[in-house]
């Protein structure tokens, strides 16, 4: 064999030695014969019946993806939403009710030992190269999530000590047993596995390079069609994709195709949005929605503007500091940097007063939320005293503190053009209290790959959101500090927080799980290691008048109306509900071309938003 093959040979051993692993013994040789199969069929259709199908849904993205992988080094892009999300799990969580709905599982049924559930493959599931989704594509997943191939430390670590085993039952049953036993709706959520296509990878020490961009066979409504490296992605729609006439997947993700476009500069975006070359765009940042959003084309009703809120959890938001650093590793430090930081300027100035201060790491999960903890206030005082503490005490000529020589500057990392008025106002304020912040301005995948590698001072980002309830261990534990490609940006390591995150993750009891993650709120904000800054609870957006959506434009879990996949990363299955109407393109057209005026629309609903007390 030459050595390729040989290399093919050891990796499909290493496949083998995975799946048959000691814990595979728990899972029993046959299907349970006391197992109660369920669905959920009763719950309402969200979409509309008047939605149309056809038309290219035009797009765009800051920067061009390091890679189509779903996984592995530089996977995390803004670009990402489009590959997970266009690959079902076993079930999906209905927008409104919360229930679990089917997806690529028709059935489940609950094992009594409460920490293993099996799915039923729904039978014509089919990957998008028209080969049929089996139990065993299952089983292949839990070894290619386990293979050091991949070099996927938190899918690695997940696959192993969360999902200890997966076993095929002939073609169409799949028991997934996890590590601790949990409520239903938990075991659903954290031990409904991925699914990776068998016939498609070959696992060897080449994978991540020969990988990097291979298109991937998948189980959603799109496939990507077209790649202009460094231009567009283009994603095409399959009219005969296996889950057309689902109850929970009709009259959904209907344009025939997707067109997303690399524009750097959010306001050179904006402009080609205003041409009538994208067709919708996000007005949640104030300097947008006051600002920019006005004109001819609003006027004169060629563009819809809307302002729907929403209740869901809240994306965590902020300064993740990097405590390996020989400054910031003084928590000191991190403590006075906080009280440096005049965010409610930001809000009152830059920000118009829309947005929030977020208070905690978690936030918007109900009771897991901590409300005790109020983030640290704009104070010098208390910032000199932390710093001080810290032997920071003397200022230079410039009015920077100084200690051994060496200056309090800092350097903040983000991949956000737009971001960058709020954090001048920041800057210019901790100058008050002797830090200088150095803003570093990248490339949105270059600032997050920094981030991953652990080669940043301080992270200014947002995460997605996250499910239905707190994370903490992607984050905070520290088998993921002190090495690259994983979610602990901050480094951070403390075995007692170790203790209660393991606690928390294999913990069945509800009334448990919110009083550790209320402990580890706490101990997250007494570190220092994150500063919280805003929050948004409703999504703005602008969009051509041929875009409709149903009359109730969303669901209370709807994060951005324009979703053409489930791109804001949400638990609730809510995106590609609107569509686009052909025929109105083309009237919109006519009219701005003979100068006719439409009817302006402005859109605010506030159905689900949140009172004072709620």
């Amino acid at each position: 064999m030459n050595g390729r093959r040989v290399a093919r040979w050891i990796a499909a051993l290493w496949i083998a030695m995975s799946i048959a692993s000691p814990v595979s013994a728990a899972l029993p040789d046959r299907v349970p014969d006391n197992l109660v199969w369920v669905t959920n069929d009763e719950d309402p259709e969200f979409a509309s019946p008047e939605a149309k199908r056809g038309g290219t849904f035009r797009a765009f993205m800051q920067s061009f993806p390091l890679t189509l992988r779903r996984v592995g080094p530089d996977s995390n892009g803004g670009f990402a939403g489009y590959l997970r999300y266009n690959q079902l799990s076993m079930v999906a969580w209905h927008p409104v009710t919360r229930r679990p709905i089917p997806s690529l599982a028709s059935h489940w049924a609950f094992d009594p030992d409460g920490k293993t559930v099996y799915y039923r493959i729904d039978e014509a599931a089919r990957w998008s190269d028209g080969v049929p989704v089996t139990a065993r594509d299952f089983e292949f997943t839990l070894a290619f999530m386990r293979s050091k191939f991949i070099v996927a430390p938190f899918y690695t670590d997940y696959y192993t000590t969360q999902i200890v085993d997966v076993k095929a039952y002939g073609d169409r049953i799949v028991g997934v047993e996890g590590a601790a036993p949990k409520p239903p709706d938990d075991l659903l959520y954290e031990y409904s596995p991925g699914v990776v296509p068998e016939h498609f990878h070959e696992l060897d020490d080449d994978w991540v390079a020969v990988y990097n961009w291979k298109i991937e066979p998948n189980t959603g409504p799109y496939q990507i069609s077209e790649v202009r490296k460094g231009k567009y992605i283009e994603l095409k729609r399959d009219p005969n994709w296996w889950a057309n006439d689902r109850k929970y997947y009709r009259h959904r993700f209907n344009p025939d195709k997707i067109r997303i476009t690399v524009i750097r500069d959010i306001n050179v975006a904006f402009e080609h949005f205003l041409r009538g070359d994208l067709d919708s765009f996000g007005l949640v940042l104030p300097q947008f929605w006051h600002d920019k959003a006005k004109g001819p084309q609003f006027d004169d009703g060629y563009i819809a503007r809307y302002w729907f809120y929403n209740q869901l959890p809240q994306p965590a938001s902020g300064m993740f500091i990097n405590e390996d650093d020989p400054i910031l590793k003084d928590r000191n430090v991190r403590i006075g940097l906080a009280y440096a930081l005049n965010f409610e300027r930001v809000i009152r100035t830059v920000l118009r007063g829309d947005y929030s201060r977020m208070q905690t790491f978690n936030e918007g999960f109900g009771d897991y939320d901590n409300t005790s903890i109020r983030a640290r206030e704009f104070d010098l005082d208390k910032a000199r005293q932390y710093l001080e503490a810290a032997g920071w005490k003397e200022r230079g000529p410039d009015g920077i503190l100084v200690k051994n020589g060496q200056r309090l500057s800092l350097r903040v990392t983000y991949g956000a053009p737009h971001h960058t008025d709020r954090l001048v106002v920041l800057r210019e304020e901790a100058k008050k209290a002797g830090i200088e912040l150095e803003l570093s301005l990248q490339d949105g995948a270059a600032a997050f790959k920094q981030m991953q590698e652990k080669k940043h001072q301080i992270a200014w980002m947002t995460w997605a959101s996250q499910g239905l309830s707190p994370e903490y261990w992607q984050f905070f534990h520290s088998v993921n500090a002190h090495v690259p490609q994983t979610n602990n940006l901050m480094n951070h390591d403390d075995p007692a927080m170790d203790k209660l995150i393991d606690q928390y993750r294999a913990s069945t009891k509800t009334s448990e799980r919110v009083e550790l993650a209320h402990r580890l709120e706490r101990m997250i904000y007494d570190s220092g290691c994150v500063i919280p800054s805003f929050e948004v609870p409703y999504t703005r957006e602008a969009a051509w008048r041929w875009l409709k959506l149903p009359k109730s434009l969303g669901t209370e879990t709807t994060d951005v109306l324009f979703d053409p996949l489930e791109l804001s990363g949400g638990v609730y299955s809510s995106g590609g509900l609107f569509w686009i109407d052909v025929e109105e393109k083309q009237r919109v057209r006519a009219a701005m071309a003979d100068g006719v005026k439409l009817s302006p629309i402005f859109v605010k609903d506030e159905t689900y938003r949140r009172r004072d007390g709620e």
